[in-house]
């Protein structure tokens, strides 16, 4: 067991393996809502965002949103919100979380290029934030702490 991840589980994290995509991209598989997915883990992803055409199947009722979206090459995205919601890589889970329905056709059309699966989703720096997340890139290991709160 390496070093950082036995203090990193004495103090309370749980440890969960990335996939490296060939487009360097970490992809996670996760559960939102009891459903399992595939989602990009995205430091630079203000949001937690969900595909807006798999939102049916997550269980997810979008409520419009005047915040318009941008990254991944696309501008002024129109966005939803769903809130009420829990992520789970299991045991860990975030419940009442609240996720950002947009189109995410570019950047699943951009992993299919590259011989890479397509994603449901984004696990962004909200969720990230919360759980005091840390990404071992040596490793592509994430760590999330266990019950965390702020």
């Amino acid at each position: 067991m390496g070093a950082l991840k036995k203090l990193l589980e004495q103090e309370g994290f749980l440890g969960f393996t990335l996939e490296a995509t060939a487009t360097e991209h970490l992809a996670i598989e996760a559960r939102l809502n009891q459903v399992p997915g595939r989602f990009i883990v995205d430091t630079g992803a203000s949001n937690t965002c969900v595909a807006m055409d798999r939102a049916t199947a997550f269980g997810l009722v979008g409520e419009p949103s005047e915040i318009k979206a941008a990254g991944a090459g696309a501008t002024d995205m129109d966005t939803q919100v769903s809130a009420g919601n829990c992520l789970e890589l299991p045991p860990w889970k975030q419940e009442n979380l609240q996720v950002v329905l947009i189109d995410l056709s570019h950047v699943n059309q951009a992993l299919l290029q590259h011989e890479t699966l397509p994603v449901d989703g984004i696990i962004g720096a909200d969720v990230l934030r919360e759980a005091e997340a840390l990404i071992d890139y040596g490793t592509y290991r994430l760590f999330l702490k266990s019950g965390a709160k702020r």
